[in-house]
Protein backbone atom coordinates (compact mmCIF):
# COMPACT_ATOMS: atom_id res chain seq x y z
CA UNK A 1 0.00 0.00 0.00
CA UNK A 2 1.13 3.13 -1.10
CA UNK A 3 0.64 6.68 -0.46
CA UNK A 4 1.66 10.02 0.70
CA UNK A 5 0.28 10.52 4.13
CA UNK A 6 2.66 11.42 6.54
CA UNK A 7 1.51 12.03 10.07
CA UNK A 8 2.78 14.86 12.41
CA UNK A 9 6.52 14.26 13.43
CA UNK A 10 6.25 13.11 17.70
CA UNK A 11 7.95 15.50 20.44
CA UNK A 12 11.24 14.16 21.80
CA UNK A 13 10.27 11.83 24.30
CA UNK A 14 14.11 12.84 26.10
CA UNK A 15 14.30 16.45 25.48
CA UNK A 16 17.92 17.83 25.87
CA UNK A 17 18.53 18.49 30.41
CA UNK A 18 16.51 21.30 31.60
CA UNK A 19 14.31 21.88 28.52
CA UNK A 20 10.22 21.57 29.10
CA UNK A 21 8.37 19.37 26.53
CA UNK A 22 5.21 21.02 28.19
CA UNK A 23 4.66 24.92 28.63
CA UNK A 24 1.62 25.85 30.59
CA UNK A 25 0.62 29.26 30.66
CA UNK A 26 -2.09 31.20 33.64
CA UNK A 27 -3.12 34.47 32.30
CA UNK A 28 -3.93 36.45 35.35
CA UNK A 29 -5.30 39.99 35.71
CA UNK A 30 -5.48 41.32 39.72
CA UNK A 31 -5.76 37.75 40.60
CA UNK A 32 -3.62 37.94 44.30
CA UNK A 33 -5.81 35.68 46.21
CA UNK A 34 -6.14 32.89 43.37
CA UNK A 35 -2.82 32.73 42.06
CA UNK A 36 -0.78 31.18 44.70
CA UNK A 37 -2.97 28.59 45.26
CA UNK A 38 -3.51 27.56 41.80
CA UNK A 39 -0.27 27.82 40.63
CA UNK A 40 0.80 25.26 43.92
CA UNK A 41 -2.42 23.09 43.11
CA UNK A 42 -0.89 22.88 39.12
CA UNK A 43 2.71 22.53 39.96
CA UNK A 44 1.71 19.46 42.57
CA UNK A 45 -0.07 17.50 40.24
CA UNK A 46 2.37 18.01 37.05
CA UNK A 47 5.09 16.96 39.14
CA UNK A 48 3.24 13.75 40.50
CA UNK A 49 1.19 12.83 37.28
CA UNK A 50 3.18 14.70 34.48
CA UNK A 51 5.34 12.07 32.70
CA UNK A 52 8.00 14.78 30.46
CA UNK A 53 9.57 17.90 32.05
CA UNK A 54 7.27 20.97 32.22
CA UNK A 55 6.69 24.61 32.96
CA UNK A 56 4.25 27.03 34.01
CA UNK A 57 4.15 30.26 32.79
CA UNK A 58 1.99 33.54 34.80
CA UNK A 59 1.45 35.77 32.03
CA UNK A 60 0.15 38.78 33.86
CA UNK A 61 -1.51 41.37 32.04
CA UNK A 62 -1.11 44.57 33.29
CA UNK A 63 -2.49 43.60 37.36
CA UNK A 64 -2.60 47.10 39.31
CA UNK A 65 -2.68 44.65 42.53
CA UNK A 66 -0.46 42.49 44.20
CA UNK A 67 -0.35 40.03 41.81
CA UNK A 68 2.97 40.81 39.84
CA UNK A 69 4.64 40.07 43.52
CA UNK A 70 2.67 37.10 44.60
CA UNK A 71 4.03 35.94 40.87
CA UNK A 72 7.54 36.61 41.77
CA UNK A 73 7.16 34.94 44.90
CA UNK A 74 6.13 31.67 43.21
CA UNK A 75 8.94 31.77 40.60
CA UNK A 76 11.67 32.24 43.59
CA UNK A 77 10.16 29.45 45.32
CA UNK A 78 9.06 26.79 42.58
CA UNK A 79 11.87 26.34 39.54
CA UNK A 80 9.78 25.26 37.34
CA UNK A 81 7.58 28.29 37.50
CA UNK A 82 8.76 31.77 35.09
CA UNK A 83 7.01 35.13 35.29
CA UNK A 84 5.58 37.43 32.02
CA UNK A 85 4.40 40.32 32.53
CA UNK A 86 2.54 42.64 29.68
CA UNK A 87 1.51 46.34 30.28
CA UNK A 88 -1.68 46.56 28.36
CA UNK A 89 -4.92 43.69 29.29
CA UNK A 90 -6.42 41.11 27.27
CA UNK A 91 -6.48 37.34 27.84
CA UNK A 92 -5.60 37.17 23.93
CA UNK A 93 -2.51 39.36 24.32
CA UNK A 94 -1.06 37.41 27.10
CA UNK A 95 -1.49 34.07 25.48
CA UNK A 96 0.00 35.44 22.24
CA UNK A 97 3.27 36.64 24.10
CA UNK A 98 4.02 33.92 26.05
CA UNK A 99 3.34 30.68 24.23
CA UNK A 100 5.47 32.93 21.48
CA UNK A 101 8.67 33.22 23.78
CA UNK A 102 8.17 29.82 24.84
CA UNK A 103 10.90 27.11 23.66
CA UNK A 104 8.88 24.25 24.65
CA UNK A 105 6.95 22.03 21.95
CA UNK A 106 3.99 21.92 23.81
CA UNK A 107 1.84 24.96 24.59
CA UNK A 108 -1.36 24.90 26.90
CA UNK A 109 -3.26 27.41 29.25
CA UNK A 110 -5.54 27.02 31.34
CA UNK A 111 -7.93 29.80 33.70
CA UNK A 112 -6.46 30.98 37.45
CA UNK A 113 -9.70 29.55 39.18
CA UNK A 114 -8.91 25.87 37.94
CA UNK A 115 -12.51 25.55 37.15
CA UNK A 116 -11.37 22.06 35.08
CA UNK A 117 -10.27 19.16 36.69
CA UNK A 118 -6.46 18.59 36.24
CA UNK A 119 -6.74 15.07 35.41
CA UNK A 120 -7.72 15.89 32.44
CA UNK A 121 -4.35 17.51 31.49
CA UNK A 122 -2.18 15.06 30.45
CA UNK A 123 -5.18 13.53 27.97
CA UNK A 124 -5.31 16.76 26.88
CA UNK A 125 -1.48 16.87 25.48
CA UNK A 126 -0.83 13.21 25.00
CA UNK A 127 -2.39 13.57 21.18
CA UNK A 128 -0.32 16.35 20.80
CA UNK A 129 3.10 15.03 22.21
CA UNK A 130 2.79 11.60 19.74
CA UNK A 131 1.75 13.36 16.52
CA UNK A 132 -1.79 12.45 16.49
CA UNK A 133 -3.19 15.55 16.60
CA UNK A 134 -2.11 19.75 16.54
CA UNK A 135 -4.70 21.47 18.91
CA UNK A 136 -6.83 19.75 22.15
CA UNK A 137 -9.51 21.88 23.89
CA UNK A 138 -11.27 20.40 27.11
CA UNK A 139 -15.26 20.65 26.24
CA UNK A 140 -17.89 21.09 29.24
CA UNK A 141 -20.77 19.97 25.84
CA UNK A 142 -19.89 16.65 25.82
CA UNK A 143 -22.15 13.51 27.21
CA UNK A 144 -19.20 12.16 29.18
CA UNK A 145 -18.17 15.68 30.06
CA UNK A 146 -19.54 16.13 34.02
CA UNK A 147 -20.42 20.35 34.58
CA UNK A 148 -21.71 22.70 37.55
CA UNK A 149 -22.47 25.82 36.75
CA UNK A 150 -25.96 27.89 36.64
CA UNK A 151 -28.59 27.70 34.22
CA UNK A 152 -27.63 31.15 32.96
CA UNK A 153 -24.23 30.51 32.06
CA UNK A 154 -25.52 26.81 30.35
CA UNK A 155 -28.01 28.74 28.14
CA UNK A 156 -25.08 31.31 27.39
CA UNK A 157 -22.07 28.58 26.57
CA UNK A 158 -24.45 26.28 24.48
CA UNK A 159 -26.18 29.15 22.41
CA UNK A 160 -22.66 31.04 21.64
CA UNK A 161 -21.60 27.63 20.81
CA UNK A 162 -24.48 27.02 18.12
CA UNK A 163 -23.81 30.00 16.68
CA UNK A 164 -20.21 29.45 15.59
CA UNK A 165 -21.78 26.26 14.02
CA UNK A 166 -24.13 28.15 11.79
CA UNK A 167 -22.23 31.71 11.20
CA UNK A 168 -18.73 30.16 10.63
CA UNK A 169 -19.14 26.49 10.02
CA UNK A 170 -17.37 25.35 13.28
CA UNK A 171 -17.28 21.97 14.10
CA UNK A 172 -15.74 21.76 17.57
CA UNK A 173 -17.84 21.53 20.25
CA UNK A 174 -16.77 24.13 22.78
CA UNK A 175 -15.05 27.28 22.07
CA UNK A 176 -15.12 28.87 25.49
CA UNK A 177 -13.48 26.33 27.66
CA UNK A 178 -10.37 27.79 29.40
CA UNK A 179 -8.23 24.59 28.96
CA UNK A 180 -6.78 24.36 25.77
CA UNK A 181 -3.05 22.85 23.93
CA UNK A 182 -1.48 23.54 20.70
CA UNK A 183 1.76 22.19 19.30
CA UNK A 184 4.83 25.11 19.17
CA UNK A 185 4.95 24.97 15.61
CA UNK A 186 1.39 25.15 14.40
CA UNK A 187 1.05 27.91 17.00
CA UNK A 188 4.16 29.72 15.10
CA UNK A 189 1.96 29.69 12.10
CA UNK A 190 -1.60 30.63 13.00
CA UNK A 191 -0.91 33.17 16.12
CA UNK A 192 0.43 35.92 13.32
CA UNK A 193 -3.03 35.70 11.57
CA UNK A 194 -5.52 35.75 15.03
CA UNK A 195 -6.16 39.36 15.11
CA UNK A 196 -7.86 39.22 18.44
CA UNK A 197 -6.47 40.24 22.03
CA UNK A 198 -9.32 39.53 23.92
CA UNK A 199 -11.75 36.67 24.55
CA UNK A 200 -12.37 36.03 21.42
CA UNK A 201 -9.05 34.66 20.69
CA UNK A 202 -9.24 31.03 21.30
CA UNK A 203 -12.57 30.82 18.71
CA UNK A 204 -10.66 32.61 15.89
CA UNK A 205 -7.59 30.43 16.51
CA UNK A 206 -9.70 27.16 16.18
CA UNK A 207 -11.61 28.33 13.49
CA UNK A 208 -7.92 28.84 11.53
CA UNK A 209 -6.81 25.86 12.58
CA UNK A 210 -10.37 24.45 11.53
CA UNK A 211 -10.01 25.86 7.51
CA UNK A 212 -6.43 24.95 7.51
CA UNK A 213 -7.67 21.15 7.96
CA UNK A 214 -5.87 20.71 10.93
CA UNK A 215 -6.88 18.33 13.70
CA UNK A 216 -8.56 19.62 16.92
CA UNK A 217 -8.56 17.24 19.77
CA UNK A 218 -11.26 17.38 22.20
CA UNK A 219 -11.32 15.98 25.53
CA UNK A 220 -14.72 15.69 28.02
CA UNK A 221 -13.66 17.65 31.22
CA UNK A 222 -15.04 18.07 34.46
CA UNK A 223 -15.72 21.24 35.29
CA UNK A 224 -17.02 23.72 38.12
CA UNK A 225 -18.05 27.01 37.69
CA UNK A 226 -16.22 29.77 39.57
CA UNK A 227 -19.32 32.10 41.06
CA UNK A 228 -16.14 34.93 41.66
CA UNK A 229 -15.31 35.31 37.93
CA UNK A 230 -14.45 38.40 36.59
CA UNK A 231 -15.83 38.30 33.00
CA UNK A 232 -18.10 40.62 32.33
CA UNK A 233 -20.57 38.95 30.42
CA UNK A 234 -22.49 41.37 28.42
CA UNK A 235 -19.00 43.09 27.20
CA UNK A 236 -17.70 39.51 26.37
CA UNK A 237 -20.55 38.60 24.48
CA UNK A 238 -20.58 41.42 22.06
CA UNK A 239 -17.20 41.42 21.72
CA UNK A 240 -17.65 37.78 20.71
CA UNK A 241 -20.23 39.16 18.14
CA UNK A 242 -18.04 41.76 16.19
CA UNK A 243 -15.45 39.33 16.28
CA UNK A 244 -17.83 36.70 14.04
CA UNK A 245 -18.57 39.09 11.76
CA UNK A 246 -14.83 40.09 11.44
CA UNK A 247 -13.74 36.59 10.89
CA UNK A 248 -16.69 36.11 9.03
CA UNK A 249 -15.95 38.33 6.77
CA UNK A 250 -12.51 37.48 6.34
CA UNK A 251 -13.18 34.17 5.61
CA UNK A 252 -15.87 35.37 2.60
CA UNK A 253 -13.50 37.63 1.26
CA UNK A 254 -10.68 35.06 0.84
CA UNK A 255 -8.39 37.79 2.96
CA UNK A 256 -7.00 34.72 5.04
CA UNK A 257 -4.72 32.10 3.32
CA UNK A 258 -6.17 29.49 4.00
CA UNK A 259 -4.86 27.15 0.60
CA UNK A 260 -1.27 28.28 1.91
CA UNK A 261 -2.08 27.05 5.34
CA UNK A 262 -3.79 23.84 4.43
CA UNK A 263 -0.65 23.14 1.76
CA UNK A 264 1.91 24.00 4.64
CA UNK A 265 -0.05 22.70 7.78
CA UNK A 266 -2.74 20.47 6.76
CA UNK A 267 -2.28 16.67 6.35
CA UNK A 268 -1.46 14.75 3.24
CA UNK A 269 -4.36 12.67 1.79
CA UNK A 270 -4.69 8.79 3.36
CA UNK A 271 -3.06 5.71 1.27
CA UNK A 272 -4.73 4.42 -1.43
CA UNK A 273 -6.67 1.85 -0.23
CA UNK A 274 -7.14 -1.70 -1.56
CA UNK A 275 -10.45 -1.28 -4.11
CA UNK A 276 -11.91 -4.20 -2.21
CA UNK A 277 -11.73 -2.33 0.77
CA UNK A 278 -13.57 0.49 0.49
CA UNK A 279 -13.26 3.34 3.73
CA UNK A 280 -15.85 4.69 5.05
CA UNK A 281 -18.82 2.77 3.25
CA UNK A 282 -21.38 2.92 6.22
CA UNK A 283 -20.95 6.07 7.05
CA UNK A 284 -21.36 7.22 3.34
CA UNK A 285 -24.33 4.83 3.37
CA UNK A 286 -25.59 6.60 6.42
CA UNK A 287 -25.35 10.36 5.56
CA UNK A 288 -26.24 9.23 1.85
CA UNK A 289 -29.85 7.98 3.08
CA UNK A 290 -30.38 11.12 5.37
CA UNK A 291 -29.48 13.18 2.13
CA UNK A 292 -31.85 11.41 0.28
CA UNK A 293 -34.57 11.25 2.45
CA UNK A 294 -34.39 15.12 2.70
CA UNK A 295 -33.76 15.22 -1.05
CA UNK A 296 -37.03 13.08 -1.65
CA UNK A 297 -39.42 14.98 0.15
CA UNK A 298 -38.11 17.95 -1.56
CA UNK A 299 -38.87 16.16 -4.66
CA UNK A 300 -42.30 14.85 -3.85
CA UNK A 301 -43.11 18.80 -2.03
CA UNK A 302 -42.09 20.31 -5.50
CA UNK A 303 -44.04 17.40 -7.51
CA UNK A 304 -47.03 18.26 -5.90
CA UNK A 305 -46.55 21.99 -6.13
CA UNK A 306 -46.02 21.42 -9.89
CA UNK A 307 -48.25 18.46 -10.52
CA UNK A 308 -51.89 21.20 -10.85
CA UNK A 309 -50.10 23.98 -13.12
CA UNK A 310 -47.28 22.06 -15.33
CA UNK A 311 -49.08 18.37 -15.36
CA UNK A 312 -47.43 14.83 -14.32
CA UNK A 313 -44.36 14.93 -16.86
CA UNK A 314 -43.12 18.57 -16.42
CA UNK A 315 -43.45 18.57 -12.96
CA UNK A 316 -41.95 15.36 -12.53
CA UNK A 317 -39.15 16.97 -14.47
CA UNK A 318 -38.86 20.42 -12.49
CA UNK A 319 -39.15 18.85 -9.44
CA UNK A 320 -35.83 15.71 -10.22
CA UNK A 321 -33.95 18.76 -11.86
CA UNK A 322 -33.93 21.08 -8.82
CA UNK A 323 -33.62 18.44 -6.16
CA UNK A 324 -30.47 16.23 -8.22
CA UNK A 325 -28.36 19.62 -8.29
CA UNK A 326 -29.07 20.22 -4.85
CA UNK A 327 -28.79 16.69 -4.21
CA UNK A 328 -25.13 16.66 -5.68
CA UNK A 329 -23.62 19.44 -3.99
CA UNK A 330 -24.70 17.84 -0.40
CA UNK A 331 -23.39 14.48 -0.74
CA UNK A 332 -20.16 16.21 -2.39
CA UNK A 333 -19.59 17.91 1.05
CA UNK A 334 -21.67 15.95 3.67
CA UNK A 335 -21.24 12.55 2.49
CA UNK A 336 -18.26 12.03 0.59
CA UNK A 337 -16.30 15.11 2.35
CA UNK A 338 -15.64 16.68 -0.81
CA UNK A 339 -14.71 20.44 0.04
CA UNK A 340 -13.46 23.14 -2.45
CA UNK A 341 -14.04 23.88 -6.22
CA UNK A 342 -11.60 21.40 -7.93
CA UNK A 343 -13.30 18.58 -9.86
CA UNK A 344 -16.77 20.46 -9.04
CA UNK A 345 -17.93 20.81 -12.66
CA UNK A 346 -17.14 17.21 -13.54
CA UNK A 347 -19.21 15.64 -10.04
CA UNK A 348 -22.51 17.99 -11.59
CA UNK A 349 -21.43 16.24 -14.94
CA UNK A 350 -21.71 13.14 -13.02
CA UNK A 351 -25.06 13.88 -11.01
CA UNK A 352 -26.37 15.22 -13.88
CA UNK A 353 -25.79 12.04 -15.46
CA UNK A 354 -27.77 10.22 -11.98
CA UNK A 355 -30.44 12.76 -13.09
CA UNK A 356 -30.83 11.48 -16.36
CA UNK A 357 -31.06 8.01 -15.29
CA UNK A 358 -33.31 9.04 -12.32
CA UNK A 359 -35.37 10.88 -14.58
CA UNK A 360 -35.74 7.94 -17.46
CA UNK A 361 -37.00 5.71 -14.47
CA UNK A 362 -39.57 7.90 -12.77
CA UNK A 363 -40.97 9.36 -16.36
CA UNK A 364 -40.94 5.82 -17.47
CA UNK A 365 -42.91 4.54 -14.33
CA UNK A 366 -45.48 7.22 -14.59
CA UNK A 367 -45.81 6.59 -18.12
CA UNK A 368 -46.49 2.90 -18.06
CA UNK A 369 -48.93 3.77 -14.98
CA UNK A 370 -50.87 6.24 -17.03
CA UNK A 371 -50.76 3.67 -20.08
CA UNK A 372 -52.32 0.81 -17.90
CA UNK A 373 -54.83 2.77 -15.11
CA UNK A 374 -56.31 6.18 -14.38
CA UNK A 375 -54.08 6.30 -11.10
CA UNK A 376 -54.94 8.20 -8.24
CA UNK A 377 -52.77 11.15 -6.57
CA UNK A 378 -51.65 8.44 -3.64
CA UNK A 379 -50.74 5.65 -6.57
CA UNK A 380 -48.75 8.08 -8.50
CA UNK A 381 -46.72 9.06 -5.40
CA UNK A 382 -46.00 5.56 -4.34
CA UNK A 383 -45.10 4.34 -7.90
CA UNK A 384 -42.46 8.02 -7.76
CA UNK A 385 -41.15 6.83 -4.41
CA UNK A 386 -40.51 3.49 -5.79
CA UNK A 387 -38.60 4.32 -8.95
CA UNK A 388 -36.48 7.44 -6.82
CA UNK A 389 -35.54 4.81 -4.39
CA UNK A 390 -34.21 2.87 -7.57
CA UNK A 391 -32.66 5.95 -8.70
CA UNK A 392 -31.74 6.61 -5.42
CA UNK A 393 -29.67 3.32 -5.28
CA UNK A 394 -28.36 4.23 -8.55
CA UNK A 395 -26.76 7.71 -7.96
CA UNK A 396 -24.90 6.64 -5.18
CA UNK A 397 -22.63 4.57 -7.22
CA UNK A 398 -22.02 7.09 -9.81
CA UNK A 399 -21.02 9.50 -7.38
CA UNK A 400 -18.89 7.20 -4.89
CA UNK A 401 -17.48 6.58 -8.25
CA UNK A 402 -16.72 9.99 -9.25
CA UNK A 403 -15.78 11.27 -5.93
CA UNK A 404 -14.38 8.48 -3.47
CA UNK A 405 -10.35 8.46 -3.21
CA UNK A 406 -9.95 10.80 -5.52
CA UNK A 407 -6.99 13.56 -5.02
Amino acid sequence: MTGTYAPRAAVQARPAAGSAVLDVVVPVYNEETDLGPCVRRLHAHLTAHFPYPFRITVADNASVDGTPAVARALADELPEVGVLRLDEKGRGRALRAAWSASPAPVLAYMDVDLSTDLAALLPLVAPLISGHSDLAIGTRLARTSRVVRGAKREVISRGYNLLLRGALAARFSDAQCGFKAIRADVAAELLPLVRDTGWFFDTELLVLAQRAGLRIHEVPVDWVDDPDSRVDIVATALADLRGIGRLGRALVTGALPLAQLRAQLGRGPLPTPPAQVPIGLPRQLARFAAVGVASTLAYLLLFLLARGPLGAQPANLLALLLTAVANTAANRRLTFGVTGRRHAGRHHLQGLLAFALGLALTSGSLAALHATTTPNRALELTVLVTANLAATALRFLLLRLAMHHRP
